[in-house]
């Protein structure tokens, strides 16, 4: 159900707890693979192939997440709330479809790397192997630079987005941020 109520009172309403969540620990999963990725190459063998595997173990997770976020927000009562039809109402929506897609694009292409690579995926030990044939070096490597550059565009356009979060957090003081604030007391429905 969408929540068509005055500017005022959608300010003083939240999501749901679980959506809060989700939001959450998605975001940190994204801060965390970003910064094992850009930082693995500067740690000697045994440090750099730990961080590797944590990397593909918690992007497995990150995918979970995902996907149990995207269930989560599909009921028709989840809260979705209606901004308006002005440009930032707009530019939001956008801004929320545009980082849900590069993230599922970037968890594809995440399991896709290691695959064209020809080596198996590997979560928290546990072995997946490509159900596909060997790949070329080349492709290996191509899929790996889609995979790089993915990965900086949900990491500069997710700042954005924190930026103006905070930005209505401390300027236009809305009350846009709290929704997404765990707080006890009556969240929306």
């Amino acid at each position: 159900m969408k929540t068509e109520t005055s500017p005022a009172v959608q300010a003083s309403l939240r999501y749901d707890q679980m959506t809060v969540a989700l939001h959450w620990l998605t975001a940190g999963l994204v801060i965390l693979q970003f910064g094992l990725a850009e930082l693995w190459g500067f740690f000697p063998r045994p440090a750099h192939r730990l961080m590797v595997l944590g990397h593909m173990s918690f992007g497995l997770v990150l995918a979970a997440v995902f996907a149990t976020r995207i269930i989560w927000r599909l009921p028709s009562h989840r809260t979705h709330f209606n901004d308006g039809p002005d440009l930032m109402a707009l530019l939001a929506r956008l801004m929320h479809r545009t980082l849900y897609v590069l993230l599922a694009a970037e968890i594809v292409l995440g399991v896709a790397t290691r695959w064209t690579d020809n080596h198996p995926l590997s979560f928290f030990g546990l072995l997946i192997a490509s159900p596909f044939g060997t790949f070329s070096r080349a492709t290996g490597h191509f899929v790996d630079q889609i995979h790089d550059w993915n990965a900086w565009v949900i990491i500069v356009l997710a700042g954005a987005h924190a930026a103006v979060a905070l930005l209505h957090h401390f300027v236009l003081r809305d009350g846009v941020l709290g929704r997404m604030a765990f707080r006890s007391g009556k969240a929306a429905e």
